[in-house]
């Protein structure tokens, strides 16, 4: 499912002393299968955002597009009655992992929980029970946690099962408010390297808003930076994504990775490529080790 913003504008109170204009004039295209990455200062407007794709902010001016459904600001009773009703429809497709999305889990067991979506959209209790297996699966956690309270799970596998719970209605985007926000470097990269399992297998557009560069250099494929409220660059081309990076305007950090591979060149290391990933780095230094040894 593609997205269109054109011509966003959104501001928060206004008409009051505390108007603030958060989005302006954003025109965007986030591409069906896409993993875009948002990313840009606090405060740039990343979260705003994203809570227009599915209706829980709608813009002042301008309109979002997702396929066949336009969320717009409506004028009479009539049609804001009919954009309910679709709001209701595109939220079935759209799901959100909010930050600190353990929050997001308030059911007696990890079952009752994952159910809870399908369930409310019409899935039939049975097809909702046999997904919430398939879930706790794929996720890699034992069956028996499905007798579990949530509560009683690390922060961790909290996350991955309110994962399991937004995965559970089938949607064909997800969007991801820094779902990382206070994890461990191990319980981190394990939900990421289990989001970009779901990208690859479940066919789904992913929206990811995140301060993490290594991420956004290994696994996205479009990238979007916000600065005030704007968007200032919209790319797939990784280098470019890394010269960007570096220019001060931008006042965003170069992934370690990269300040790595610098000091590298710096020291007369020449590699083959500048790499996203620490996998294809480290063969990289092994073959060169390799033929200075010959």
């Amino acid at each position: 499912m593609q997205v269109n913003f054109e011509e966003v504008n959104f501001v928060y109170n206004p008409e009051t002393p505390y108007e603030n204009k958060v989005l302006k004039n954003v025109s965007l295209e986030i591409p069906s299968g896409s993993f875009t990455a948002i990313i840009g200062k606090t405060g740039s407007g990343k979260s705003t955002l994203i809570e227009h794709i599915n209706g829980i902010l709608i813009a002042n001016s301008g309109s979002v597009k997702l396929n066949n459904f336009t969320i717009e600001k409506k004028k009479t009773r009539k049609e804001n009655k009919l954009l309910e009703k679709n709001l209701v429809k595109i939220r079935e497709k759209v799901a959100m992992l909010f930050q600190f999305s353990e929050q997001q889990l308030f059911a007696n067991t990890v079952l009752e929980d994952i159910m809870f979506a399908p369930i409310n959209y019409g899935i039939s209790k049975e097809d909702s029970e046999k997904r919430a297996y398939e879930l706790i699966e794929m996720i890699g956690l034992n069956k028996e946690y499905l007798k579990k309270s949530p509560f009683e799970l690390s922060g961790g596998e909290m996350r991955k099962v309110a994962l399991c719970g937004v995965l559970a209605q089938s949607p064909d985007i997800l969007i991801l408010d820094e779902p990382f926000i206070g994890l461990d470097f191990k319980s981190k990269n394990e939900l990421m390297n289990l989001i970009n399992k779901i990208y690859r297998e479940q066919n789904i557009t992913i929206v990811f808003i995140t301060h993490d560069m290594e991420f956004v250099l290994k696994y996205a494929t479009d990238i979007v930076i916000m600065k005030n409220g704007e968007v200032v660059v919209k790319t797939k081309d990784k280098d470019e994504f890394v010269d960007i990076l570096s220019k001060e305007e931008y006042n965003l950090s170069l992934p370690e990775i990269i300040d790595f591979q610098n000091a590298l060149k710096e020291r007369g290391v020449v590699l083959s490529k500048l790499h996203y990933d620490y996998e294809s780095l480290l063969k990289d230094i092994m073959s060169r080790l390799e033929q200075k040894n010959e």
